[in-house]
């Protein structure tokens, strides 16, 4: 998967859950949880919809590599990868 992709992926799993989040001026270094203000739940969803949409699970130790735009992008392009 290249970058292109895996972001196509994170914005879609992102709109899903925040339909009106700012991706397109939300900086790829900002904290998501903190910026789109995810509670718990909202964080949850997401992750199911990344899953869901990259056809990759993703379990509780991967939920640090989902911190920010950059980390969930390079997360579904190097673990696709392998």
């Amino acid at each position: 998967m290249i970058d292109t992709e895996a972001r196509a992926i994170v914005s879609a799993a992102l709109l899903a859950i925040v339909p009106d989040a700012p991706l397109d001026t939300l900086d790829e270094t900002t904290d998501l949880r903190d910026s789109l203000e995810l509670d718990s739940l909202d964080f949850l969803a997401f992750v199911e919809q990344l899953s869901h949409r990259s056809g990759r699970r993703i379990d509780e130790d991967d939920y640090p590599h989902l911190r920010t735009l950059a980390d969930c992008t390079r997360f579904l392009r190097d673990t696709t990868a392998a």
